[in-house]
């Protein structure tokens, strides 16, 4: 959603985990390079980005005041239009740096979320944090009119399952803007879960607030799509029976 998952973390940025997947994590780079060449096609549109982001981002209130967004936004030209943005949302982003982030963001958890699963599995809980995370944001936001984009969503999942799978691992991080140090480890428990009281409580605070957003992020779908990996993980098999190979950081 519109906020890098990783700028979300205020103001830890994680380098890297303790743990090494065990084969090579095809569907995340697979992903990471979607939404690169999304981003592409975004910067070849010019003036036609706009159109295209009614079209394929998620605007809410065009799903619980159809008749009013449809004056505003135009109608959807037949039902599966409708469905449409709750994917292609979590491909587009609003400028290089949401961009980075929720790679990065991907990069670091999404390899072991991976292994885990297995590829097939983690494609379909990728995209279903993702559409998880986008209801949940037309949910709280029922009245916005603002197009919302990003793969925020879907990461966020992937970190509520890292958080469900390997509590114990060890995130590497830094405080910007000091990239060079100091370097902080702590436990993917406290890393995963101070970020989520994060999004939750100012998720709270976007309620609690005269705007349809607080601070331009859509926390709650973040929240959603946390919520979404951990409860799905805590009822998956696992895929492979290898333990997870740890290295000292």
């Amino acid at each position: 959603m519109l906020g890098a998952a990783v700028s979300t973390v205020a103001p830890m940025i994680p380098l890297r985990d303790s743990i090494r997947s065990h084969s090579f994590p095809i569907v995340t780079k697979a992903l990471i390079l979607a939404n690169l060449v999304a981003f592409l096609w975004e910067l070849s549109l010019g003036p036609q980005l706009a159109q295209a982001f009614l079209q394929y981002a998620i605007i809410p209130a065009r799903y619980t005041h159809p008749a009013e967004a449809a004056e505003v936004f135009g109608a959807f030209a037949h039902p599966g239009a409708a469905v449409l943005p709750f994917f292609s949302s979590m491909f587009l982003h609003g400028g290089w740096m949401h961009l980075l982030g929720n790679m990065w963001t991907l990069w670091i958890f999404g390899d072991n979320v991976e292994d885990r699963l297995g590829k097939a599995r983690y494609l379909a809980f990728y995209l279903g944090s993702g559409l998880a995370a986008g209801l949940v944001h037309v949910v709280t936001n029922p009245h916005s009119g603002v197009p919302t984009i990003g793969a925020s969503g879907a990461v966020a999942g992937v970190m509520g399952a890292y958080f469900r799978f390997f509590p114990g691992a060890r995130i590497e991080a830094v405080i910007p803007p000091f990239f060079l140090g100091p370097i902080f480890v702590l436990p993917a428990v406290v890393f995963l879960g101070w970020w989520f009281l994060l999004q939750f409580f100012n998720g709270a605070f976007s309620l609690m607030s005269a705007g349809e957003q607080f601070g331009g992020i859509a926390w709650w779908a973040h929240v959603g799509g946390f919520l979404f990996g951990l409860v799905v993980c805590l009822f998956a098999r696992r895929a492979r029976r290898t333990p997870p190979r740890f290295i000292e950081i």
